[in-house]
């Protein structure tokens, strides 16, 4: 299965939460049945640093954590250029590639 989805993609992954305040980019927020919490949405900008044999995809967050999803999860989508343009500063910065260290002896 070929995903359309490659590496460097940026994607927006909305995420459902269950807190007692909800932050400032909260969406769709509604209260639970007996009113102490509050249930909404999020949108998280990241983006894709791996694509597998399997299609799965290995999503970074800004702080470097990385999350597997599969390309049909229906909370996953592609950046529009509106959204890659005007909020690139949500989006993880693109790290360089590993340098490998060698120890040498004296």
């Amino acid at each position: 299965m070929a995903s359309h989805y490659r590496v460097g993609d940026k994607v927006i992954y909305t995420r459902e939460k269950y807190t007692t305040r909800p932050g400032k980019r909260a969406k769709n927020i509604f209260a639970t049945p007996r009113g102490e919490a509050y249930q909404y949405q999020v949108e998280k900008f990241w983006i894709v640093s791996e694509v597998r044999a399997d299609a799965s995809l290995v999503l970074q967050t800004r702080r470097g954590k990385s999350h597997i999803t599969q390309p049909d999860d229906p909370s996953l989508r592609k950046a529009t250029l509106f959204e890659r343009i005007f909020k690139a500063g949500f989006f993880p910065q693109r790290s360089p590639v590993p340098t490998q260290f060698t120890t040498s002896k004296a």
